[in-house]
């Protein structure tokens, strides 16, 4: 005879199907925005770090130490949110300032920040879902997806680790190319390349060196859009965010009423910034998020919800040696490593039209940083005084950080 499962274990048992099923990518187009809903939210609360309720005193003094840098960082100019986790409870989370100065709107956790550069491990995770299912492979050429492409040599691979040696298209055309269509997109910015006379001169030879170049990541975003022939921002939704309950965050080329909802802007100098030429550029830049959103991302993404450990492990092993020293950058993030060439950090940083955003992770601390600005302000990217309260104030930590 069987036992009776009590009500809280059955609870248990569905949501970890409801992972399962999700993980998978059953989500697809069809369901009803509801449905989707509904799913996700109950996969964000199993990502969701706990709230601290009654902290012992060695928490509550790094909260507090916590608390002190961050109001020395507000008044410095800091203007946007912060989540800091470890071992999957919140140490910090906090907001300071406003999404739009003028209007004096008082940002709170659900406000969306353009992650500018922080975009880029978004789309190394949607590439790399591509190469899991065997759609894409790490060896192929652009030409494979794009024949007029007219740089040659350049694989996947390359694209995801900044080595194809290609011209940054934000430096590469002239004012007499950039006629027409006033905001152009992925596949119309590959299409110049294949058009312009003169052709841009490569920065280096395919495979030759490290040098990050915001052209890759646009080429990705193509190469997304040409094989499952769905716009990028449909294909992160339903492959991404909808399995990891990521309900706030949007490309910026979504102008419908859910993605413009708590939209910040940008700052600088006080002023707000205007729309850019090239803004509608995605997948180098482009995703608005929140603070919390970000956090399943990379809980849901450890946790192999996304990709299998085997290709998470390929995103986080290091690929540049040309100099010497402890940065480097796999496929898509950024790290520190260590003596033995692992990580010893891992996290991108980024930096568009007043905005400036961090998400750094110390796996030997299980601990995540998110930090997200609106005005730019450069403290967003110091963040060795809390590491070192994380890590512990008698253990030296050595940081660098690069956007």
């Amino acid at each position: 005879m069987l036992k009776k499962v009590q009500p809280k274990v059955w609870v248990a048992i569905i949501a970890v199907l409801v992972i399962f099923i999700i993980s998978w990518g059953l989500i697809r187009r069809g369901h009803s925005k509801e449905e989707v809903e509904e799913i996700s939210k109950a996969v964000a609360a199993k990502l969701d770090p706990e709230v601290i309720k009654n902290p012992d005193a060695e928490t509550a003094k790094k909260i507090a130490e916590i608390t002190d840098i961050f109001r020395k960082k507000r008044n410095a100019g800091f203007n946007g949110n912060v989540l800091i986790v470890q071992k999957g409870k919140i140490l910090y989370q906090n907001s300071f300032g406003y999404g739009h100065i003028k209007q004096k709107d008082t940002l709170n956790s659900h406000s969306r920040f353009q992650l500018a550069s922080l975009s880029k491990p978004f789309t190394a995770v949607a590439i790399l879902k591509l190469i899991q299912e065997g759609r894409v492979s790490l060896d192929d050429s652009v030409q494979r997806f794009f024949p007029e492409f007219p740089y040659h040599g350049v694989k996947v691979d390359m694209l995801l680790s900044h080595r194809s040696g290609l011209p940054n298209y934000i430096y590469s055309f002239p004012d007499s190319v950039r006629h027409g269509k006033k905001y152009p997109s992925n596949l119309e910015v590959i299409d110049w390349y294949g058009k312009v006379v003169p052709t841009p001169t490569p920065y280096n030879r395919p495979g030759r060196s490290f040098n990050y170049c915001n052209t890759n990541y646009c080429v990705l975003a193509g190469i997304v859009e040409k094989v499952t022939g769905a716009p990028f921002g449909e294909y992160l939704f339903n492959q991404v965010f909808a399995p990891l309950g990521m309900l706030e965050t949007f490309l910026v080329t979504d102008t419908t009423a859910a993605a413009v909802k708590n939209r910040t802007v940008g700052h600088q100098y006080g002023r707000q910034l205007e729309k850019d030429y090239y803004d509608d550029v995605v997948g180098d830049k482009g995703l608005y998020s929140t603070t919390a959103d970000i956090y399943r991302f990379y809980n849901g993404l450890t946790k192999g919800l996304l990709l299998d450990k085997k290709l998470l492990d390929e995103a986080f092993k290091p690929r540049s040696f040309e100099r010497a020293g402890i940065r480097n950058y796999g496929y898509g993030f950024r790290m520190h490593t260590k003596e033995d060439n692992t990580a010893q950090f891992i996290y991108h940083g980024g930096w568009w039209k007043g905005y400036n955003t961090m998400l750094w992770v110390s796996p030997e601390d299980d601990a995540v940083i998110i930090v997200l600005g609106n005005t730019y302000n450069r403290s967003t990217y110091d963040l060795k005084e809390i590491l070192k309260v994380i890590h512990g104030n008698d253990k030296a930590v050595e940081v660098e950080s690069e956007i």
